[in-house]
């Protein structure tokens, strides 16, 4: 059996535990606030951590706001990017009662975990990293050392709260399997501190952009979760499509009609080939307009709580307030305990 098949094995196993015993689980999940949230964040990551949520597991969600000069120069925005992410996660379904959301900026013993954790990892690890590697070549920039060193802070992100538990698509397995090496490294060199966390292979579709390439903010091609319907059709009448009348659902040479075809089949709860049958020789122009339809039937409930949540220009700032002091408590107790048995308790 392969390495894959092995963790895709464990990974059905620790679903199944889950679903049994969600109170015996914590999982740390988030992302970059680099811009706004759109259908690929829902479909691909917060529709699952609103599920496993309302099945009792104990979720930490973090916006790591360190993160975003990864691979970029500026923090504009960042503020705004943030307080927009909490918006959306309430509208999504998030508890903040029942997780912790933060910012990794807040949380200083979450970030001091980063420096012993450096020396449990080699140089050529981090090399090798698919993550760092794509990061590097979508940048175009000099690889940087906060770069270099991104899956050691996620590392630190996953283990200051002890999570055991990393729900995450195939692609983004290395980096479990990093914070598992570095969790197994610090118990054997020092004492046992960590749990060493499992990867929950999440099902999630990929949603392509507008533009069949991935949805990006940075690439332009997304329908942001904060978009009004308005804007969503707009974006969608600007996509590319071709000449062809007879819609097909065809990635390789028909990039647009097919990205909107997924999207609209996301939206509808079908398969893209019926989808395409359905419009037939309607053309371009139907497709735009059956996608547009779809996605604002799917996402009018989501806005309308937004809308609702919006209203209350300090809420985020208090959720934020909230979500941080939790994650304090707990990275000064992980932090206390790895300054114990590392000897450093002056």
């Amino acid at each position: 059996m392969d390495s894959f098949s092995a963790t895709a094995e464990r990974s059905m196993e620790i679903s199944a535990a889950v679903a049994k015993h969600p109170e015996r689980f914590r999982v740390l999940t988030g992302e970059r606030p680099t811009g706004p949230l759109h259908l690929g964040h829902y479909f691909g990551t917060i529709r699952e951590r609103v599920r496993l949520q309302q099945a009792g597991v104990e979720m930490f969600l973090v916006l790591a706001d360190y993160q975003v000069i990864t691979d970029r120069e500026t923090t504009a925005h960042v503020r705004e990017n943030v307080y927009s992410a909490v918006l959306d996660y309430l509208a999504a379904g998030i508890d903040p009662e029942r997780t912790t959301i933060f910012t990794h900026s807040s949380v200083p013993a979450l970030n001091q975990l980063v420096l012993p954790f450096l020396s449990l990892v080699t140089e050529a690890e981090l090399h090798r990293n698919p993550t760092v590697k794509a990061e590097l070549a979508a940048s175009g920039r000099a690889l940087s050392g906060l770069l270099l060193t991104y899956p050691v802070h996620q590392a630190a992100d996953i283990l200051f709260c002890k999570g055991n538990l990393v729900p995450v698509g195939k692609d983004n397995l290395p980096h479990v399997e990093m914070t598992r090496s570095i969790a197994r490294r610090f118990n054997e060199r020092y004492g046992k501190v960590f749990p060493v966390p499992d990867a929950l292979i999440t099902s999630a579709p990929e949603v392509p952009g507008l533009d069949g390439r991935k949805m990006s903010k940075s690439y332009g091609n997304a329908i942001s979760l904060s978009m009004t319907a308005d804007e969503t059709v707009d974006a969608i009448r600007r996509t590319k499509t071709d000449q062809d009348r007879r819609i097909s659902f065809d990635p390789e040479h028909r990039p647009g009609v097919s990205a909107l075809l997924t999207t609209a089949s996301l939206c509808l709860g079908i398969d893209q080939v019926e989808l395409a049958e359905e419009i037939g020789d309607r053309g371009s122009s139907a497709l735009k307009d059956a996608t547009a339809t779809a996605v604002n039937d799917y996402l009018a409930p989501l806005r309308k709580r937004r809308q609702t949540f919006a209203a209350d220009a300090e809420l985020p700032r208090a959720i934020l307030d909230h979500g941080n002091r939790l994650a304090n408590m707990a990275a000064e107790v992980t932090l206390a305990e790895v300054r114990e048995v590392m000897g450093t308790i002056y």
